[in-house]
């Protein structure tokens, strides 16, 4: 497991969007950041389960968070901008972004793989957070410290069979941070990074792997070390990296 301990007030006065919030890791990650100080605003399709996390973090005591019900799937390019337009009115700035919010799509050959849905997974895994980044970049420069998070995979850093448009999806990913690591390195208080959480104890996970038994991976929770490193200012200069949360 990443070696780190956060102290309590990590995340202090931050304000930080977490994708795909209502359950599994990026719950865990709104939950988190939420309990080292930070007003999490929880993106995500399913408004009963963000619903859910907000109530957590409220019945917490944790800084008040908001619920941000957005379908990233057919979200339309003046969607990403009245997010930003609002979350500037109501915050001012971003301090901290985590692309958390994947979908895996099916698991086949790619000879079998139809088009339609490897431009879904695509759409869900790249486009969408391609938008959210170059929409929300202004926000983030205005903060004097901002972290963008990648969630990347073992199977975008090199490709396995049958991974099909998510392994690809992956290694877009990677390629995305990429470039705005370089892009901001040296220009802006903002710096980008990956992490792959490995085998997790998440819906995803059961859906990839069916025969596994789900109790000999750990729990989102227990991955949550590097997810509040790359948050807080402890990272800061560090860019362009791809991390394992185990």
């Amino acid at each position: 497991m990443f070696d780190y301990s956060a102290r309590p007030d990590l995340l202090q006065g931050r304000v930080i969007l977490v994708t795909g919030a209502g359950r599994g890791i990026g719950a865990a990650a709104a939950k988190a950041y939420a309990a080292h100080g930070a007003t999490v605003l929880l993106l995500g399709k399913t408004e009963a389960n963000l619903t859910q996390v907000y109530d957590e973090i409220e019945a917490a005591g944790y800084p008040q968070p908001a619920v941000i019900p957005f379908n990233l799937e057919t979200a339309l390019p003046h969607q990403y901008d009245e997010l930003a337009a609002m979350i500037e009115t109501e915050f001012g700035h971003l301090d901290g972004l985590l692309h958390n919010a994947s979908i895996i799509g099916p698991r086949t050959p790619l000879e079998q793989l139809s088009g339609e849905n490897f431009m879904r997974v695509m759409q869900v895994n790249v486009n969408a957070m391609f938008m959210l980044t170059s929409t929300l970049l202004p926000l983030l420069k205005l903060s004097k410290d901002a972290s963008v998070v990648f969630t990347s995979s073992s199977v975008g850093r090199k490709g396995r069979a049958y991974w099909g448009a998510y392994g690809v999806s992956k290694f877009a990913t990677e390629g995305l941070m990429q470039t705005l690591a370089d892009e901001v390195d040296t220009v802006a208080s903002v710096r980008a990074n990956s992490v792959n959480p490995g085998a997790t104890r998440t819906s995803m996970r059961a859906q990839a792997y069916p025969g596994e038994n789900p109790l000999n991976n750990p729990t989102p929770e227990e991955i949550m070390p590097v997810y509040l490193y790359l948050m807080g200012p402890d990272s800061t200069g560090v860019n362009g990296q791809a991390f394992n949360a185990q």
